[in-house]
């Protein structure tokens, strides 16, 4: 995993444990996982429409925001990004279609 990446989630993680009143990530700890899972939500809105805008820097922007609220959200489900690279290698080398349609899902 990219350092800057480990380093974002290890301060995800001491941020949501000291619950400080002033910290981002302490108010959407405080807010419950619900308002966690929409805040990515309007990341990824956000990316789709940078993209569709062809805004280069937004979409920048708009990537870096939906990692974060990614790794929030994965840190108060216990999760980590070794969780997703874990399975991102599971899938190496298998065509999207055919891991997709073994999950049953269209």
């Amino acid at each position: 995993m990219n350092d800057t990446l480990a380093k974002l989630e290890e301060t995800i993680r001491m941020r949501r444990a000291a619950n400080a009143p002033d910290s981002y990530v302490a108010s959407l700890g405080r807010n419950g996982r619900a308002k966690m899972a929409e805040k990515l939500g309007e990341e990824a809105v956000e990316a789709v429409i940078a993209a569709v805008q062809d805004d280069k820097p937004a979409m920048v922007g708009e990537a870096a925001d939906l990692m974060f609220h990614l790794l929030v959200l994965l840190a108060d489900m216990d999760l980590s990004m070794a969780d997703v690279l874990a399975e991102l290698e599971r899938r190496e080398g298998l065509s999207g279609i055919t891991e997709k349609s073994s999950r049953g899902t269209s």
